[in-house]
């Protein structure tokens, strides 16, 4: 199941997003997503309105749709990774009397499992953030070497944007829709995050609770636990901070915004 969901997550998610772009005029898939988005937000800042211009809506929507097959498959294959960790581990954990060769064999299943199970884990994280703000999650392929009317269009945006505290200054609805998607994006990661910090500092105390149940004579028990308690709260300090940054970028969108528009990130 964990070999076959890892080539789902690979292809499946552009399979998904690019058949519901092929409905109506023109169509929209990986090769072409940038040109296509970038297109479309010279047209959607040229209009003038908060409302998505058809090409635009196009790129957001096949963007919508790949984030969100890939997190719901992403999260398949967590849980997946996770069951099959436990047995693993339980097995090196009983396996004190088999060969060196077989307690390796498993050690080291044990712990490529565990780390594309953090890594399915990321991946779930990332990309329901990307569903939940799938403008935003385009706004990384506006930079970089842009020409023309693209050039002019964000050069005008970090004006604005750079501009848009100043007392009496109308924010243009482009630009405000940009702020809000933005902040929605962090605001996701932020709310992802916390429910992550939860279940880790949840996992770390089970953990340590149960190194500390067990008879110090059950050396490898003890290790196995202590090991992944010191992860998980190891990945809970990672979490706050992911925490943290999103929020204060949720709270005041404008600076990382046109640090953004402006190449940065």
């Amino acid at each position: 199941m964990a070999v076959a969901l890892v080539a789902v997550l690979v292809l499946v998610p552009r399979m998904v997003a690019k058949r519901g772009a092929d409905r109506g005029s023109g169509t929209v898939d990986e090769e072409n997503l940038t040109g296509v988005f970038r297109d479309g937000f010279v047209e959607y800042w040229s209009s003038g309105e908060r409302e998505f211009t058809p090409g635009l809506a196009k790129a957001v929507d096949y963007w919508f749709r790949y984030h969100l097959a890939k997190a719901v498959i992403a999260t398949a294959l967590l849980i997946v990774l996770v069951t099959l960790g436990v047995l693993l581990w339980r097995v090196f954990v009983r396996a004190g009397g088999a060969g060196v060769g077989r307690r390796a064999v498993l050690a080291s299943a044990g712990v490529l499992v565990t780390l594309l199970g953090l890594y399915s884990c990321v991946t779930a994280m990332a990309n329901v953030q990307g569903a939940a703000a799938p403008f935003a999650a385009l706004f990384p392929r506006l930079p970089g070497a842009p020409e023309g009317e693209l050039a002019d269009t964000l050069d005008q945006a970090g004006q604005r944007l750079a501009g848009s505290s100043s007392a009496g200054d109308r924010t243009p609805p482009a630009l405000e829709a940009m702020i809000s998607d933005f902040a929605r994006y962090h605001t996701a990661m932020a709310v992802v995050s916390t429910i992550a910090v939860v279940a880790f500092i949840g996992v770390s105390v089970m953990l340590w609770r149960k190194f500390a149940r067990t008879e110090p004579s059950n050396k490898r028990t003890r290790r196995v636990m202590g090991a992944f308690g010191a992860l998980f709260a190891l990945l809970s300090l990672v979490a706050v901070v992911v925490v943290m940054a999103n929020t204060a970028t949720a709270a005041d969108p404008g600076q990382p915004l046109l640090a953004l528009l402006k190449g940065g990130w």
